[in-house]
This record gives C-alpha cells, structure tokens and sequence, in this order.
C-alpha cells in the first residue's frame, strides 16, 4: 500500500509540473502577443496613426432656405408638399393678386398725373413769358401815358403863372384865373396817376418774372422722364409691381421640401416663414473634435466621412473649410457658468466644417442631421 501511494503522489506531481509548464508557455505566448501587438501598434501610430484625427461626433448640415412671403395676403393655391423636390424657379405657392393689382393700377394713374402735371408747367412757362412781354409792352405805355401828364402838367403851370402875373392888372378875370388853378392841379393830380401807373406796371412785370423764375425752376435741365414728381410715381409704379410680383413666391435654390406650414385658404403674414427647402446637393458635415485633436487641424486639409446610412461601404471625400468662431457650449442658448467655484474641467468639442465632393453627394445623398464619422489627414497640405 505504501508503494502504490507514492507512485500516485508521484503521478500527481508529474501533471501538476506539467500544467505549469503548459501555463507557463501559453503566458510567454500571450506576453509575446501582446508585445507584438503593443509594436504593430506603435509602429501604425508613428507611420500612420499619428497623421489622422477622427471622431464619430459628426453630423450633416446645410444653410437651409427659409420660405417666407415678402407680403401679406391669403393663399390661393400650395403647389408643393413635403419631402417633394423642387428646381430653383419652381412656383411653390400663389398669393390672392386682388390688393397688388389695385396698388398697380393707381400708382399708373399717379404716374400719368405726374407727366400731365409736367406738361402743364412747360406751358404754362410759355404762357407766363408772354406775360412779361405784356408787362414790359404795359410799362411803355404807362411812360408814355406819364410824358403826356408831365405836358399838361407844364403847360398848366405856365398857364396859371401867365394869369396870376395879369390878374393883378385886371387883364384877367377872376373867373379865368380860378379856371387856370383847375386845370392846373388837374393836371398834377394826372401826373401823379401817370407816375404811379409806372410803378404799378413795373412791379407787375416784377411779379410776372416771378412767376416765371419759379415755374421754370420747375422744369429746368429735365425732361418728361427725368422730372422728379415723374421718377417718384415710377418708382411707385415699380413697387406696385414688385408687390404684384411677390404674389408668386418661387424656390430659391434647388433641394427638397421640408416643414411646410401653409394651406389654401390661410393669410400669410409678411415675413412668417411657411416652408423651408433643403439644398442637398449642398450639404456639409459638422464634425465635433475635441479641443486637443485640433493642434495640426487647418483649413484645406483633406478629410473622408462615412455615414451611418450607407455603412462603411461608402466614402465621402471632402476638405476642412473651416473651425468655428467657438465651442458648442460657448454657443449654446444658456452658456456654462464656471465662476461658482464648483468648477470640474470637461474637455470642449469645437465644430469643424467638412465640405464635401458634389459629385459623390449626387451619387448617394445625404439628409440634414444624419450621423457620420469624419476623420482628417493632418500629415500634411
């Protein structure tokens, strides 16, 4: 009994030292595996890995088209819906014309009024000329009307002097001599009309070249089309019909339908968005890297995304345009407050904007807000 229990003791040790050795070489196998492993992967990092940044927080975007009506009026008829394509130029709502048509039609009676108005003061200008021949002509004969007085008024003083100076002989009657004093002051009582009909018609003259410096001023250096009172009924005129035209509101850019929020029936109100188009020809990618993958990020690098909706089956190659102005949380509607003293630092993330191939988009289009994976070569231009 005592032999057979050593060579049982002897057989168990046997296979203990057996398992070890065989831990013992599957431990210097994992250790040789993870060494290789850790220089494969050093070695990737220094020829490749190092040349790449990446991340999965990364979302298509686009500068969305906001529809909105330039007027307020009640909708007659939505010619698009939702998800729907649309080319730039497409009609995508009608407005009720009724109110523009009437601006339209009063502002051409405006402007037809102005040009009559222009054409009343040009002849009246030719009119208000004559009328200062005619005061002038009007003058002459006020002068001449006044040289006559001045001879009565001559004559009627001789006259009375000649009577007085014989009255005192008694060769003149008393009779003929009071009838000299009438005539006399007669004819300096028409000598002060005659003077007084020159001034008169000199300051008529005055008042008709008045006139006429002011309607000329009216007219001066323009012409029917270049007359003030004209250009700014034109001008209302073409408001009119820019306000005419605005009734047929038309997509901006080309892309798809999204949020449409008007009805037939339903008034619009100036400056009320009722739809929004998104350009996906035109989208780009919002790629959210964290402050310390950003060191070598510049403008122009190269960069390839995958997103989500395709798989990794596809690749979207593009360029860095540009990093924003600030963090995500710098930019948020209610920024962090660190002054509190409860201040634990979190790593930021900084919005880099990828923009991608146009034709490869056209390939496989992308929608705003689906999920990508943006990653940067930063070895070099």
């Amino acid at each position: 009994m005592a032999e057979a229990d050593m060579d049982a003791l002897t057989e168990e040790a046997a296979l203990r030292a057996q398992r070890a050795e065989v831990r013992r070489k599957w431990f210097t196998r994992l250790a040789v595996a993870i060494a290789a492993a850790a220089i494969i992967w050093g070695l990737w990092y220094l020829l490749i890995g190092r040349n790449y940044v990446s991340t999965d927080n990364a979302y298509v975007n686009a500068e969305m088209a906001q529809i909105t009506p330039l007027i307020s009026a009640p909708v007659i008829d939505v010619r698009v819906k939702d998800t729907q394509s649309v080319k730039r130029g497409d009609v995508l709502v009608l407005l009720d014309q009724s109110t523009p048509l009437i601006h339209v039609a009063e502002a051409r009676a405006e402007l037809a009024a102005a040009r009559r108005r222009y054409r009343q003061a040009v002849a009246t200008n030719s009119a208000l000329s004559a009328q200062v021949e005619a005061r002038g002509a009007d003058i002459e004969q006020a002068k001449a009307q006044l040289g006559a007085a001045q001879a009565d008024f001559d004559k009627a003083r001789v006259d009375l002097s000649r009577r007085e100076a014989l009255a005192e002989s008694g060769a003149v009657s008393g009779e003929e001599l009071t009838d000299a004093r009438k005539e006399f002051a007669s004819a300096k009582a028409a000598l002060a009309t005659a003077r007084a009909g020159v001034v008169q018609a000199q300051s008529t003259r005055s008042s008709a070249r008045g006139e006429l410096a002011a309607n000329e001023a009216l007219v001066r250096g323009s012409t029917q089309d270049t007359d003030p009172g004209v250009l700014a009924a034109k001008a209302k005129l073409d408001a009119a019909k820019l306000e005419l035209k605005n009734t047929v509101i038309r997509a901006p850019v080309d892309g798809i339908v999204t949020r449409r929020q008007v009805q037939v029936g339903q008034r619009v109100e100036q400056g009320k968005p009722v739809m929004v188009i998104v350009p996906i020809n035109k989208v780009y990618v919002d790629a959210n890297f964290k402050e310390g993958q950003l060191r070598g990020v510049k403008e122009g690098m190269p960069a390839t995304v995958t997103a989500d909706i395709y798989g990794g089956s596809i690749t979207y190659h593009g360029k860095v345009a540009g990093l924003s102005g600030g963090t995500g949380a710098s930019m948020s509607l209610i920024p962090a407050q660190n002054a509190t003293g409860n201040w634990i630092k979190v790593v930021q993330r900084l919005p880099v904007r990828i923009e991608l191939d146009p034709k490869e988009l056209a390939e496989h289009p992308l929608r705003v807000g689906l999920s990508t994976e943006v990653e940067i070569d930063i070895s070099g231009d």
